[in-house]
């Protein structure tokens, strides 16, 4: 092999994706349960036992790699290498030394990088948002991440926080607390996390035919919906209206030419996307034309591609 390779890693709430990268392609891929909740330090053993289990699968040694990949959700200071603030996941990954980690494992240097803006970029390189330097991406699912290339550069900004704060975009303020601690936030008012508590508040919930599901999540509210359930109906577009607000939202501040969307809800995506592009086209202020509402393509290795990408070129 003539180029050089990347190991890169998507450490999401359940599972961690493990892969090997080299220009574009994942080489080879494997996932160990992530345990979140334990934080992360006592998983890192885990995951170069793993790792190197896979290097000796496709034989591949350690002087052919360049680099160590990591997208993890949280505020990643992308220049230090080191994670800034993270909610409820890998609650210890803040201590953590990740270049010292990765040295010490392979001898290889690392990057560490936000996981919306890791897909984005995997998404831009490679899949659907390849060609167009202004786009955004939101990923709805546990949470609502989201972050945004402009004119060809990632954006992160001075604390690292630009372009991946959207979910906590305030869309009602008459909602509920968040995570973060602001009020009606979009992750709070429409993510998996807060669905069911919402859909139990409802006074139709005793009549609903949701109620004889051991647990409500968008799947399960999209399919009640089709079956004609009030309060499925009722729940699914009240949710499709703070996506719609939190995508017009991104457009107003970061004037992208395509949304990509992807994330664990994409199974409705036939719905979904539809909807969003009507609301897009009637409600965002954009005269120079119409955003393009696109379902991301590649959202199982986009992170990984993403951040394999990243060890090769510092955008």
């Amino acid at each position: 092999m003539t180029e050089r390779i990347a190991i890169a890693m998507d450490l999401g709430g359940t599972k961690i994706k493990l892969g090997l990268v080299q220009d574009g392609k994942v080489l080879g891929m494997t996932q160990i349960d992530a345990y979140s909740d334990q934080g992360l330090r006592g998983r890192l053993p885990f995951v170069k036992l793993t790792i190197d289990k896979l290097l000796e699968e496709k034989n591949i040694s350690t002087d052919q790699l360049s680099g160590v990949g990591v997208s993890i959700p949280g505020i990643v200071d992308s220049v230090q290498r080191k994670v800034l603030s993270i909610d409820k996941k890998y609650g210890d990954a803040p201590e953590i030394d990740f270049p010292a980690w990765a040295q010490q494992a392979w001898d290889l240097p690392i990057i560490l990088e936000n996981d919306a803006r890791s897909a984005l970029v995997g998404e831009w390189q490679y899949g659907h948002g390849k060609g167009v330097d202004n786009v955004v991406l939101m990923t709805l699912g546990t949470g609502v991440g989201t972050s945004a290339v402009i004119e060809g550069k990632v954006l992160r900004g001075k604390h690292f926080q630009a372009g991946c704060l959207g979910g906590h975009f305030t869309v009602n303020l008459s909602g509920g607390v968040c995570n973060c601690g602001n009020i009606g936030c979009v992750e709070s008012e429409s993510s998996s996390w807060s669905l069911e508590e919402k859909v139990k508040a409802q006074p139709m919930y005793s009549k609903s035919l949701l109620r004889v599901e051991p647990k409500i999540d968008f799947s399960v509210l999209f399919q009640w919906a089709e079956k004609k359930d009030h309060l499925a109906i009722q729940m699914r577009d009240q949710c499709l209206d703070v996506w719609s607000a939190c995508a017009i939202n991104l457009i107003h501040a970061y004037d992208p030419e395509v949304l990509l969307l992807g994330g664990g809800i994409m199974g409705s995506g036939a719905y979904i996307i539809p909807y969003l592009q009507s609301k897009i086209n009637e409600l965002a202020w954009t005269p120079w034309g119409k955003v393009e509402v696109r379902a991301a393509s590649s959202f199982d290795s986009a992170a990984l591609l993403g951040v394999g990408y990243l060890v090769f070129h510092q955008n």
